[in-house]
Parts: structure tokens; sequence; C-alpha cells
């Protein structure tokens, strides 16, 4: 068995375009889905009412769909219920914040009731505002709990964002498989690509895993 270094050195500026579309659909849809779970969390938050009850259904339908199931369903069947044809990169990007936004409705609320509600109430005692409670009681705190969990939610993004391969949507995955069938240089080329993805998550993974290390210090 050999391995072509040539091939590698020639696929390597066409995989970092992939590579940059790999991550700007993945930063769309993660901001994308940032609203919604803070839309989502609020109406958890609330505890009854039809906000509540909305993003109870929201969480429970987009958690519960493969990923690739959503993709699919806005790409092929999207035009017959809107009328209107998304393109791979609209698709992916629309059904990457969905899911997004459900994960992260939970991820929002697990970090806001981590804080401890005594001090919300010595907060409101104080004659702080609702505002002010949130802004210098509530969020720091809550951001700091649940900082671990979402860069390790957004490691997960960044692997399942391979998937929008499937609709024709050139991302790093997509290059690759086109790359190799044109090559012939399977080997060589899913090795880089590996790298690549592993250059790209390995330091988020670790990031997440020294935080969490960091916050069971501080309890």
């Amino acid at each position: 068995m050999t391995f072509d270094t040539g091939a590698v050195i020639t696929a390597i500026p066409i995989l970092l375009d992939g590579l940059v579309a790999t991550l700007y659909l993945v930063a769309v849809s993660l901001l994308i889905g940032i609203a919604a779970g803070l839309f989502g969390c609020y109406g958890k938050i609330l505890g009854r009412g039809p906000l509540c009850w909305l993003a109870h259904l929201y969480v429970g339908v987009f958690r519960s769909l493969p990923e690739t199931v959503l993709i699919f369903w806005i790409y092929y069947c999207g035009p017959l219920v809107m009328n209107v044809k998304l393109s791979p990169l609209g698709s992916g990007i629309l059904a990457l914040s969905l899911v997004s936004g459900a994960y992260l409705t939970e991820i929002f609320r697990g970090g806001v009731n981590s804080v401890p509600r005594g001090q919300i109430e010595a907060a409101r005692a104080l004659g702080f505002s609702g505002f002010q409670r949130i802004r210098l009681i509530v969020a720091p705190q809550a951001m700091m709990a649940m900082l671990p969990t979402f860069i390790g939610f957004v490691t997960i993004l960044l692997k399942n964002s391979a998937l929008v391969s499937a609709i024709g949507l050139a991302e790093l995955f997509y290059k690759a498989m086109t790359l190799s069938a044109t090559t012939y240089k399977y080997f060589e080329i899913y090795t880089a690509v590996g790298i690549l993805y592993f250059a790209t998550i390995f330091p988020l993974s670790m990031a997440a895993q020294q935080l969490e290390r960091r916050a069971r210090g501080r309890r």
C-alpha cells in the first residue's frame, strides 16, 4: 500500500474550500439556532401558556427527527408545501438551525436553572429590575454553567454538517466524495479529510473538557 502525497497536496486547496463552506453552514445554522433556542428557553421557563406549549412542541418534534430525514424532507418535500425550492445550502441551514434550536433550548434552560433561586430572590429584594437580574445575576452564571455543553453541541453540529452533502452542498465531505471518485485516491483524500475534521473539532472538544473540569472545581 502506497500513500500518494502529491495527490493530497493537489487536493488541499479544494478541500479547504469545502471546509470554508462547512464552517459557513455551521456558523449560520448556529446563529439561527441560538435565536430559536433563546426563544424556546423563554417559553419553557414560563411554565405555562401558549408560548410554553409551543416551545415543548418544537423541542419534542425536532429532537425526535433524524437530521438526515429533515434535510431530505426540506429539500425534496419543501417545494410541495411552501411552493418554493430551497437551494442545498438553504435547505441545510434550515434543517440544522431547527435541530440546533431544539437542543439549545434545553441547554439554555439547564444553564438558567443552575442559578440558585435564592440569588434571584435576593436581587429582587434589593430592588433590581428584571433586566438587571438577568444581566447581572442570571446570564453570567448561566453562561458559565452551559458553556461546556454548548461547545460540545457545536462539535456535534460540525460532524452532522457532513449529512448535507447528501443533497449536493459542496461542503468538505462532498468535496472529498467527488474528488476521490474522479482521482481514485480514496485513501489519500479521506485521510486528509479526517485530519481536517480532527483539526477543527479536537480543539473544541478539549476546550469543552477543560471548561467542564473548571466548573466541577468550583462546586
